[in-house]
């Protein structure tokens, strides 16, 4: 599904009839009606950021290895080109959805919206979205997600925590990804958390391997927590 914007509506304003109009507010107003959306049918709804390569799509797979059997899940997933993440997700047997933003850095709440009528989300437990890679534009951008969780892959290096702090504030975890490459790298898990919660000092971290299943165990008992909150809510 292709999804096009105007480069001035990607940079936040739009002229129109002499008058600007905030597409942040614009988008925060639609984020509300999901959010409803999702607490009407008790859907936990993830909002998975990160750069580009991070293994946002592997950690997908692996997670809907883990729990598929014991949640009803979904993806929903944003690039600027192709349907090859998605097409990838389908093989572990769960619904994905493909958002091709044609050129537009990040996901907005009306694309969300726009394609939720794809979804049974009175028979969906836990909906993921799969954010266009990119640390700076979906930094700014409500999908009326419950959480944000944000990868920081070894090898990106420690110090994107402080480069792209609004990402990491509004966050409310970080999974620093492919743990298994920390021996063949200059990459210190110690510092990009000291920096991640000087920004945010309510971040969760959890280390992790999609390959090895490093704290796959953790980060999936703590999607199953949530999910639970969110059902009795």
């Amino acid at each position: 599904m292709s999804i096009e914007k105007s480069t001035k509506a990607a940079r936040g304003t739009v002229q129109c009839e002499n008058t600007n109009i905030n597409l942040l507010k614009a988008n925060d107003f639609v984020a509300d009606i999901i959010k409803k959306e999702m607490a009407k049918t008790k859907t936990l709804l993830v909002n998975i950021t990160s750069s580009a390569g991070s293994g946002k799509t592997t950690l997908m797979q692996k997670t809907a290895e883990k729990l598929k059997d014991k949640f009803t899940m979904a993806v929903m997933v944003g690039d600027l080109e192709t349907e090859r993440d998605a097409d990838r997700i389908r093989e572990t047997g769960i619904f994905a959805l493909q958002i091709v933003t044609g050129g537009i850095c990040h996901l907005e709440a009306q694309m969300v919206h726009q394609v939720l009528d794809r979804f049974d989300l009175e028979n969906i437990d836990l909906l993921f979205i799969e954010n266009v890679g990119n640390l700076v534009c979906p930094a700014s951008f409500d999908l009326g997600e419950d959480y944000r969780v944000t990868l920081m892959a070894t090898t990106e290096g420690d110090d994107k925590p402080k480069k792209y702090p609004r990402m990491f504030l509004t966050s409310d975890m970080m999974l620093v990804s492919k743990a298994d490459l920390l021996p063949y790298l200059p990459f210190s898990v110690e510092a990009v958390t000291k920096d991640a919660r000087e920004v945010n000092h309510e971040l969760e971290v959890i280390q992790i391997s999609s390959l090895t299943e490093e704290g796959i165990d953790a980060w999936c008992n703590w999607l199953i927590e949530k999910v639970k909150q969110k059902q009795q809510a």
